[in-house]
């Protein structure tokens, strides 16, 4: 039996953009309850609220799941991006696909840029922890002698590392671009490592 939890989520993937009382009409429950599942699903982060407007009078207010909330139903994007990344690296030259994923990094990088001027050294690895959580990732820094490590406790591109390992490249030009300074990775899951390890040597930071 589905929880009523899962109710309202199946019934968002089918029908994005509806309302408390058709939800509460579709999953079977009354409209405070689902009000209240509603709550505890924004909090999660996996629905969002828009108002819309419906002719004359004040906006009403519709459902739909966010991306946390698509990626929480089994898909195939794995098996998809597998096969698209062995299509890309039969067909196109090696620098080429490496590049690409430099350019990725680079792009997250500079949306960031703004955000980052003026921060010391510990406040860019704070901010480059918590934005590399919004990609899915675990990271732990801390500092040893005049060096910082930086601990990737869990890896979303694990599952793809392991036939693609030039996916690796993301994380580490995006942490190298994020504090203006080369990021030297010293431990890889990928190689028996019990996570993957960067080093970064402090220097005065241009702002």
């Amino acid at each position: 039996m589905k929880s009523t939890k899962e109710k309202i989520l199946q019934t968002l993937l089918r029908r994005p953009k509806i309302t408390i009382n058709d939800l509460a009409e579709a999953v079977g429950i009354n409209p405070i309850s689902v009000r209240h599942h509603l709550t505890n699903l924004q909090m999660e982060g996996l629905i969002a609220a828009d108002e819309e407007r419906h002719g004359v009078g004040r906006p009403r207010l519709v459902y739909s799941l966010t991306e946390d909330g698509m990626e929480s139903f089994p898909t195939k994007y794995f098996r998809l991006t597998t096969r698209l990344l062995t299509q890309m690296k039969d067909s196109m030259p090696g620098p080429v696909v490496a590049n690409l994923f430099s350019q990725i990094a680079e792009d997250m990088a500079n949306e960031y840029s703004d955000q980052m001027k003026g921060l010391s050294m510990e406040e860019r690895l704070d901010f480059v922890k918590e934005m590399l959580a919004q990609e899915g990732f675990t990271v732990e820094w801390e500092k040893k002698g005049t060096e910082y490590q930086i601990h990737e406790i869990s890896c979303p591109y694990y599952q793809i590392g392991v036939t693609h390992p030039e996916v690796c490249t993301v994380d580490q030009t995006l942490i190298s671009k994020m504090l203006a300074l080369p990021a030297n990775k010293v431990q890889c899951i990928l190689d028996g490592g019990t996570h993957c390890t960067y080093v970064v040597q402090p220097v005065a930071i241009k702002n």
